[in-house]
């Protein structure tokens, strides 16, 4: 059983790695929380000796939380990035720790990458630029394109697939999507099956999460049922598509071009080597994992999952958490708050009452969610008993960890 007591803000200790924006930095000094910072991520035997006396944990998509085997003092993490699947969810929920995320800040940066590289592929701009690079002139239009007037298919229509629809219409494309959810379409969008979604999209961009379904969801088989000439952009994840496949049909000329923004493996630290069968290949671009790297989309992250650390961290709020209980709480005035994680079982609720009933303690507020094997309660309650009922709370055998605000 851990413990996690309170602390003032000056005993909190903060960890962002892998360049988390300044203004997440800027957010926790103003509350007077001690902040360490670092450009890149860390070794697994790194983090482990850090997580030993840090209470936040901030992270990027590079750095793995798959295990909490060893003690830590870890409060809560937060994925400054839209996914989580570089973290054990369920573990933490276990262990009692929130994880927050930003899943709509870079939408807008990733949108407009993806519009970009449409163009590119069209015009076999980086085949271009190449040449030009070498001291090559070569001005031609051959299977060159404008985008107007063609059919741009969408696979996973969440909020980037649908930001890329609203852009595609502007830019004069006919949209279509495939989505495993029932979704609404913005203005002239068509939901369609992903067999016809592949029959007539002369672009296919995909923009779906790291699941077991999608793992691998883009091969051969989906490569042959494209319209002979057509380009593929991934900006979604790596391990989506099987990029050897694709390098196969680049070759063949069935593919007329490939965007790509994430790949299966990634090196860590900045400027590493990098290697890929689609190295040299015509009219592929390849970009480093920068489709939310925007200084707009990195401040915006910085500062949403910066303030739902800073909430729950001050008032036990756990809205917006992946893996949590969802309770938005205002400020606690008058009086302390206790915020519990228990397991989810029977009689565990009768158990806290009757501590609270033995203790005399006058309960202003009491707040419980629930999930999956997790129970979240918060007491609002008078101050004069709060730190001996957090004490027996603590002892209870159903009982992760109980936090005291003051």
């Amino acid at each position: 059983m851990s413990k996690v007591y309170s602390y003032p803000p000056s005993k909190i200790n903060v960890l962002l790695l892998e360049g988390i924006h300044h203004d997440a930095v800027k957010a926790f000094r103003d509350h007077g929380y001690n902040v360490e910072h670092h450009d890149n991520s860390m070794s697994q035997d790194e983090l482990k000796n850090k997580l030993a006396k840090t209470h936040i944990l901030g992270i990027r998509s590079k750095t793995q939380v798959k295990e909490l085997d060893f003690p830590t003092t870890l409060l809560a993490l937060g994925c400054f990035c839209i996914g989580t699947n570089q973290v054990d969810l369920p573990l933490l929920r276990g262990r009692g720790i929130p994880v927050f995320n930003s899943p709509f800040s870079n939408t807008r940066s990733v949108a407009e990458l993806t519009l970009a590289s449409i163009v590119m592929l069209a015009r076999k701009v980086m085949d271009r630029s190449r040449e030009m690079h070498a001291g090559e002139w070569f001005k031609d239009a051959t299977n060159c394109y404008e985008v107007r007037g063609k059919t741009v298919g969408i696979i996973g229509y969440g909020k980037i697939g649908s930001q890329v629809s609203v852009l595609a219409e502007a830019f004069g494309l006919k949209v279509i999507y495939y989505d495993v959810l029932s979704t609404l379409p913005l203005g002239n969008a068509s939901p369609v099956t992903l067999a016809e979604l592949l029959e007539k999209s002369h672009f296919i961009t995909l923009h779906v999460p790291e699941t077991a379904e999608t793992k691998g969801m883009f091969g051969a088989n989906e490569l042959r049922q494209m319209r002979e000439g057509a380009y593929l952009l991934n900006l979604a994840r790596g391990s989506v598509v099987d990029i050897d496949a694709v390098a196969e049909a680049l070759k063949a000329q069935r593919l007329g071009g490939y965007a790509v923004d994430v790949f299966p493996e990634e090196p860590k630290p900045k400027k590493s080597e990098f290697k890929s069968v689609l190295q040299g290949l015509p009219n592929v671009i390849m970009t480093p994992h920068i489709g939310g790297n925007t200084l707009e989309a990195q401040a915006s992250i910085g500062r949403e999952v910066s303030a739902y650390l800073l909430n729950f961290l001050e008032r036990g709020s756990t809205n917006y958490s992946v893996n949590f209980p969802q309770v938005d709480l205002q400020e606690v005035v008058g009086c302390h708050r206790l915020l519990n994680c228990h397991r989810n079982e029977p009689g565990v609720l009768s158990k806290i009452n009757n501590l609270i009933a033995e203790h005399g303690a006058n309960v202003e507020r009491q707040y419980l969610g629930t999930m999956a094997e997790l129970g979240y309660l918060i007491i609002d309650m008078d101050k004069e008993v709060s730190k001996p009922l957090k004490e027996a709370m603590d002892k209870l055998d159903d009982s992760i960890h109980t936090r005291l605000l003051y």
